[in-house]
């Protein structure tokens, strides 16, 4: 674990509760060692506010990206929903795909102001309570997400369904149709999805085990990659090399260096393991 280093992710506010998967609030104290933070794609888009910074749009990623947040940083941050984004954003999910852009090149001088705003809040929680209402407050000119990609990802939920296929005859869509809208609200296409919704699945088993004192792959391996839905333990290594960059013992070792008392991932990792478990 780093010690002084803070990441804790809260529940929406009720209003954004169909947008919003989770807020969150990271700092980096003063005296503390620059941080090296990978981000894992998870089929979602991001809103990323660094105090004293224009907030950021960060895209739904194919690759892990590797960030340095600097000591003295505080960000503010919320994730939508897979497919929620572009209604909140006014554009779609698909030109935001991979990459990372400031939002005053979508927003102009609304996300100047709105970066005025949270650098301008008296905490970090209040800093989120901003980036909320500023969000809610665009929520009246938003057409509201496509209800359609809203219950295909409901359908691609870690441990709802192995045969993406079977959603067109599901949903009463074709193929490409399913496609080309999915790629306009979440920018992946339903199987890239449901292979990064599957590795969050994993992922909330890991930070489960850790948010009680415990080792992630104590049972082995083979045993947590047969709980989050992967044939074998090889299937898992295979999709952590590719949404990681690193193996599943280098990732899971560095996650229990990053992550410990001082981390809540508890929001974003419980609605995962809710999904998986039986009806």
């Amino acid at each position: 674990m780093i010690p002084g280093r803070t990441y804790r992710e809260l529940q929406p506010a009720p209003r954004l509760a169909g947008h919003l998967w989770t807020v969150w609030i990271h700092r980096v104290p003063g005296d503390a060692a620059p941080y090296t933070h990978r981000s894992v794609p998870n089929g979602t888009v991001e809103l990323a506010c660094g105090v004293g910074a224009i907030p950021r749009i960060v895209g739904p990623h194919t690759r892990a990206t590797v960030e340095v947040l600097e000591p003295g940083t505080t960000v503010v941050g919320a994730r939508f929903h897979p497919g929620a984004a572009p209604s909140v954003l006014g554009v779609p999910a698909s030109e935001l795909l991979d990459l990372t852009l400031d939002s005053d090149a979508v927003w102009g001088r609304w996300a100047v102001a709105l970066g005025e705003r949270v650098a301008g809040a008296a905490s970090p929680l209040e800093a989120v309570a901003v980036l909320q209402a500023q969000i809610i407050g665009r929520l009246d000119a938003a057409a509201g997400p496509d209800p359609l990609v809203a219950e295909a990802v409901r359908r691609l939920m870690p441990g709802r369904t192995d045969d993406v296929g079977s959603l067109t005859s599901s949903l009463s869509i074709s193929e490409r149709q399913l496609r080309r809208r999915c790629l306009a609200g979440i920018g992946l296409a339903p199987k890239a999805l449901q292979r990064m919704l599957r590795f969050q699945g994993f992922l909330a088993r890991v930070q489960f085990e850790l948010a009680r004192g415990r080792a992630p792959a104590a049972g082995g391996l083979a045993r947590l990659a047969a709980d989050a839905g992967y044939a074998d333990q090889s299937h898992l290594s295979r999709e952590c090399d590719r949404l990681t960059g690193l193996p599943p013992r280098a990732f899971l070792r560095e996650t229990e260096h990053q992550c410990g008392p001082e981390h809540d991932h508890a929001a974003s990792f419980l609605p995962l393991l809710r999904a998986a478990a039986p009806d």
